[in-house]
This record gives structure tokens, C-alpha cells and sequence, in this order.
């Protein structure tokens, strides 16, 4: 299994090496837009489904039959982790996430516990290890955490956020008890990460979904140091994928932070995006998930325009810049994965 996965599309592309097709994964990929999955949530709430490794394998297993996709990736939330460190997480139908003890004042970091041993969240390993034994062998398995600055951001808000108001202010106002409320998050997500690594992934993900907020002064002073110690500190055990979305600007800044391979969101054309943070780093991305809303003939055309702008260049997986959209109908999410195996055989060789 280990030559089948390391010579896979996907391995193959994340450390820049020529590969018979651009490979090609979904994040959100086993999600509500799948009637298997509506199927299995019309009868199991969410954190129940997130906490039932057998069922976290099932809906992962379905997704990555049904579109043909490159890579799996865990299903989990990358909420999880905040549970064990302190804080009450529910799942509110509508509303989303819920942290019922959001830390809004200096004196109330001590609160948020560090992660020292991460047997609380055995079930997730137990997930991989599911996962991982159902899925083909050449199919590698991606494991994912929140990074540092986000899950900071759900802790601090105590859910969404349209402004932000109460994370720029605590980092704002009082730099110490931030930086001491991340560097504890960031040891956390490291020793995470490196628990599903042994349970079996061959990838991780450090997904920044809100970092976007920031601008680049406030991402260098008070993001960077911190991610760059999480992906310092899981690197030497698997490849990172560094992920973040909303301000194309902090691209080069996430490329100094690190990670084998950037995800970029579709802000940015993706020839810019590789430009910003450098053609000796593979880069993931970059279809508006929205256009999978479009007629296919829609779809083809934005496909291949993706694929024109990677340039036949070694390194590129191909994604959405953000995650299925649950209005998406399955048949184009599928066939979107067979137009990029199509389009790109042709044009993945040249350098």
C-alpha cells in the first residue's frame, strides 16, 4: 500500500512530479449535496455522526465511490478539538456551531486547556483507521485541523462572525494573552495532527478558513509565528497542505509560514496564486465552488481555464477554492472530476 499511495496522482503532485492526470479532490467532498448523506444525517446528528468512527468511514467511503475522486479525506469537524480543551460545542440546526464559553477577556485564556493528550478524540483516529482500511490502496488519505488564528476565532466568538469583533480585540488590545491563548492551540493542533498521522493519513490539511479577516500586518505579527510552529512541528512526519481563504494578499505571508503545498481559494487566478507563493511549492484550488451551480458546458469551460493556467506545471491538484456548496447536484461534482482526469492527461507532462 505504501508504494501505491507514494506513486498515486495525488503524492505525486504534491511533491511537484510529473502524473498521468492532474489529480483531483473536493473538500466538503461527503457532504449534504449527497443523498447518501442526507440519508445517513435524517437519523444521526451531526457531532453523533462526527463521534461514530463506523459512519465517519461510510459517508467518506460513498463520496469517494461516487465521484471517482484522487484523494479521501477524513470526515470530521475541525471544532472537535475545542472539546477536550474546554470549551462546550454544540451543533445548533441553522445556526451551525455553538461554543457556549467563548474566552472574550484576558484573565479567561487559562481556560482554554492544552491538548497534552489527545485520547479524548480517539474516535477520530479510530476514524482513520476505518477509512483508511475501506479505501483502494492507491487512494491516499488526507487528515485535516483548524489552524491556530480559526480556531482562536470560534473560541473567542463563540460561533460565525461577520466583523470579528471580539477576536481584533483581544489581539488588539492585550498581544500576550493572544499569543498565549494560540501558542497553546497551535502545540495542540501539532500533537492532533501527528495522532492521525500515526492512525494512518498519508496528507494533512491546516485549513484557515477565517484567517481572510486580516490584513497582512496583523497576519505577520500575530498568525504567522504560530502556524509556522504547527507545520514546523508535523512536517517532518507527513506533507502539509496549508489552506486558507478570503484575502488573496496573505498568500506569499502563508508561503513563509509554510507548508509542502498552498491551497488557494478563487480570489486569485491560479497563475497569480502560484506566483505569489512560488513555483517550488505545489499549489491546490482553484474553481468557484459556485460554478458547480452552472450548466456543465459552464463548468467545461471553467475547468479548462483552471488547467490552461497551471500550465502543464508539475504540482498542481485541482480543487474548489472553498467547499461543496449543499446545492450542488452530485452529477456535476462528478463530472467535474472526469473533465479534469480528461482535460489534463494531455498537458500534466510538460514542464
Amino acid at each position: 500500500m505504501i508504494d501505491a499511495c507514494r506513486n498515486s496522482p495525488f503524492m505525486r503532485a504534491v511533491r511537484r512530479e510529473p502524473a498521468e492526470h492532474t489529480p483531483i479532490w473536493l473538500m466538503r467532498q461527503a457532504g449534504r449535496y449527497m443523498a447518501e448523506y442526507r440519508a445517513v444525517r435524517q437519523r444521526t446528528p451531526f457531532i453523533e455522526l462526527c463521534k461514530t468512527p463506523g459512519l465517519c468511514a461510510e459517508v467518506m467511503l460513498t463520496a469517494v465511490e461516487r465521484l471517482g475522486v484522487d484523494a479521501a479525506i477524513l470526515f470530521s469537524d475541525l471544532l472537535l478539538i475545542l472539546e477536550p480543551m474546554g470549551l462546550g460545542l454544540e451543533f445548533t440546526p441553522g445556526d451551525g456551531p455553538v461554543l457556549h464559553n467563548p474566552i472574550r477577556q484576558p484573565a479567561e485564556v487559562d481556560r482554554l486547556r492544552e491538548l497534552d493528550d489527545c485520547s479524548p478524540l480517539h474516535y477520530v483516529f479510530e476514524a482513520v483507521r476505518q477509512t483508511r482500511a475501506g479505501l483502494s490502496e492507491p487512494i491516499p488519505l488526507i487528515g485535516f485541523a483548524g489552524a491556530p488564528f480559526t480556531l482562536a476565532a470560534y473560541a473567542i466568538e463563540g460561533g460565525g462572525s461577520r466583523n470579528y469583533l471580539h477576536v481584533k480585540r483581544l489581539m488588539l488590545t492585550d498581544p500576550g494573552a493572544w499569543n498565549a491563548l494560540v501558542a497553546r492551540l497551535a502545540r495542540s493542533v501539532a500533537r492532533y495532527l501527528i495522532g492521525q498521522i500515526e492512525a494512518g493519513v498519508q496528507v494533512v490539511q491546516l485549513f484557515d478558513s477565517w484567517v481572510g479577516c486580516l490584513g497582512v500586518d496583523d497576519y505577520r505579527r500575530f498568525v504567522l509565528p504560530h502556524t509556522r510552529a504547527v507545520i514546523e512541528a508535523v512536517e517532518p512526519h507527513a506533507p502539509v497542505i496549508h489552506f486558507g481563504t478570503g484575502n488573496p494578499a496573505l498568500l506569499p505571508l502563508q508561503r513563509e509560514a509554510g507548508g509542502q503545498v498552498l491551497g488557494a481559494d478563487w480570489r486569485l487566478p491560479l497563475d497569480e496564486a502560484w506566483a505569489a507563493v512560488g513555483h517550488d511549492r505545489a499549489i491546490q484550488g482553484n474553481l468557484d465552488p459556485a460554478v458547480l451551480l452552472a450548466p456543465l458546458g459552464e463548468i467545461e469551460r471553467r475547468v479548462e481555464q483552471v488547467l490552461a493556467l497551471a500550465g502543464g506545471r508539475p504540482g498542481h491538484i485541482f480543487n474548489l477554492g472553498h467547499g461543496v456548496l449543499p446545492q450542488t447536484p452530485v452529477e456535476h461534482a462528478a463530472a467535474l472530476v472526469q473533465m479534469v482526469h480528461e482535460r489534463s492527461g494531455p498537458i500534466n507532462g510538460k514542464r
